[in-house]
């Protein structure tokens, strides 16, 4: 354990998303998202949760600003739902009365000292775009970009932090790839996620130029991308095949990422040439990992202000070799994955606590990308059932977990700027519906007024604000 404090002015921040807190699906002109949709279709949630009320922070700005003035945070993490702003994913429509929304949220935020940090896409993408092909058709990046420039224009001069997308690898994976996630999109694994990808990082990378060009002067803020990724660590140490896939392993997910925006404009050289060679075996013509032009590499290239990073856990890998005619992503990428058993629980089945990992992926990136400014975006722990509001298990999370990111800083030199926790309060936790809670504060959801009481792992994070880390005793 290492006593020590964070940089002067290091952001202390904590996260929500619009479709997992806000309800309100039907309020004031929404329109429908592919989240709306997809937890209404039978089967796809845990007991058939939806978010139609979820936390009702549509209605509650004053409650959640009054649990984040308790915690004590400098800037609050939440996203803006496309389709209560465009309800039909286009700017010939403008729901005013949704903007106005945010903006009273903001102006709250901004009058308790709060700096807003807000996230354009958060994987409530807008039905009627979903009608269109959704992110596998390439028209939603100009789409993604007038969305985009309608919020600098409203928002842009209160807001100085802007991430453009949540998660990029879960959207193309899990909603296009596995179909776990909305759209929940599963007939295409080996071509789908790698389309709904390219469209992801050029609609990013158009937003960013967007605003770097014509509005970062006038409005001073940052903009960039958030992605998310375990670590890997090979199964067998001694063994350069399971060392070669720990590497594969996050080739195919952060750097799937982040290659082409902080590094080169492109994909890396494993992606490249393991999905082609995969693909030519299939009789395939071309490899189904899309090109981007030379064009496209320049205008991706250096789009990011600092690196939003999401991370929760670790993984042990190991090499696998598929049949030559599977066409998925994972068996493109050959890896498989275990926990080891000694490592702690959480209350979802992908997560454990493995706080060594933390401090291993931030140096990884120092190194891998040229130092960016790094910004933890996310990071937490969920429960199941009712554990009342003692969450030892979620206090002994966040110490071990914030104490490695103190190492990354103090010992490797990672120029990390603000640490996320992942979430103010137990909300709709997606395909796991209301089941695993991940909050600081918890939610009654059987009460209809949903009353928000702290857990103690609440006062331990305001702690951990108030002393900037962990000052020795």
């Amino acid at each position: 354990f290492l006593y020590g404090e964070f940089p002067k002015n290091f952001s202390w921040s904590v996260a929500t998303s619009a479709y997992q807190i806000e309800g309100g699906w039907r309020a004031d002109g929404k329109g429908l998202s592919i989240w709306d949709q997809f937890s209404h279709t039978p089967l796809k949630i845990s007991n058939d949760d939806t978010g139609d009320v979820a936390c009702d922070s549509y209605h509650k700005i004053e409650e959640d600003v009054e649990m984040l003035k308790s915690l004590k945070v400098s800037h609050y993490r939440f996203s803006i739902s496309w389709s209560r702003v465009l309800p039909d994913g286009t700017t010939r429509y403008i729901n005013e009365m949704g903007l106005s929304y945010y903006e009273r949220l903001i102006d709250a935020l901004l009058a308790a000292n709060i700096m807003p940090q807000v996230t354009l896409y958060h994987w409530d993408l807008p039905q009627a775009l979903q009608n269109l092909g959704g992110w596998e058709n390439d028209t939603i990046v100009q789409r993604f970009k007038e969305y985009a420039e309608l919020l600098f224009q409203r928002l842009g001069h209160k807001v100085k932090f802007w991430i453009t997308l949540n998660e990029p690898y879960n959207t193309a994976y899990f909603g296009y790839g596995v179909g776990t996630a909305a759209p929940g999109i599963s007939v295409r694994p080996g071509r789908a996620p790698y389309v709904v990808g390219h469209n992801l990082i050029k609609a990013h990378a158009e937003v960013w130029h967007l605003y770097n060009e014509t509005y970062r002067a006038k409005q001073g803020g940052l903009i960039s991308i958030t992605i998310n990724s375990d670590w890997a660590e090979p199964r067998n140490p001694h063994n350069q095949e399971d060392v070669d896939a720990a590497r594969r392993y996050l080739q195919f997910f952060l750097d799937w990422f982040a290659h082409p925006i902080f590094k080169n404009g492109d994909y890396n050289e494993v992606m490249k040439t393991r999905i082609r060679e995969r693909s030519l075996a299939q009789g395939l013509s071309q490899s189904r990992l899309p090109e981007f032009t030379e064009s496209e590499k320049q205008r991706i290239k250096g789009t990011y202000d600092y690196f939003g990073l999401n991370h929760y856990t670790t993984v042990l890998t190991y090499n696998v070799n598929y049949p030559a005619g599977v066409l998925s992503y994972d068996s493109d990428r050959g890896v498989a994955s275990v926990t080891d058993r000694s490592w702690l629980n959480s209350g979802s089945f992908w997560l454990k606590v493995t706080p060594f990992g933390f401090r291993k992926l931030l140096r990884w990136i120092k190194n891998e990308y040229n130092n960016p400014p790094i910004y933890v975006t996310e990071n937490g722990i969920s429960e199941r059932g009712a554990l009342g509001f003692n969450d030892t298990w979620r206090t002994h999370y966040y110490r071990s977990y914030i104490n490695e990111a103190l190492k990354a800083v103090v010992l490797d030199g990672v120029d990390l700027r603000g640490y996320t926790a992942w979430t103010l309060m137990d909300n709709f936790e997606w395909a796991v519906g209301f089941d695993e809670r991940f909050g600081l504060y918890h939610v009654n959801f059987t009460d209809p007024t949903l009353p928000r009481r702290p857990k103690a792992s609440a006062r331990f994070y305001s702690q951990i604000i108030n002393c900037n880390g962990f000052p020795d005793p």
